[in-house]
């Protein structure tokens, strides 16, 4: 059923976002591929990585952060998807490209490429 899974993937992105802004590493390993990579130009991280890096910087709900992660392009095919979602994390307005397949009948993020957002919104 694409539109299952359409919605299925937009529900793994808003758990993605909530992981985000609450720092909620929990909630972002029942979404993240153990082999997950985050590829940004001259930088690779583990999954392992980021998660540290996530649980040793600020929360940005406890910082005052709003809560402003959207949702700019979803494309499903088959068992794969690929997202573009806009990130205001920190002070930083990244832009997110995720990977997404579906295996064992389940969403999950398997990479996540980023970069700083120089547009104006």
């Amino acid at each position: 059923m694409p539109n299952q899974d359409f919605q299925a993937v937009m529900s793994v992105l808003q758990d993605y976002f909530e992981g985000l802004h609450q720092a909620n590493t929990k909630k972002l390993s029942r979404i993240c591929a153990e082999e997950l990579v985050l590829s940004s130009p001259n930088l690779r991280r583990t999954r392992k990585e980021w998660f540290e890096l996530i649980n040793s910087r600020p929360i940005p709900q406890d910082e005052g952060h709003p809560f402003n992660y959207k949702i700019l392009s979803i494309d499903v095919i088959g068992d794969q998807a690929m997202a573009k979602l806009y990130c205001p994390l920190l002070g930083h307005r990244y832009i997110d490209f995720i990977g997404l397949l579906k295996e064992n009948q389940q969403w999950k993020i398997v990479n996540k490429m980023y970069c700083e957002d120089v547009t104006t919104h």
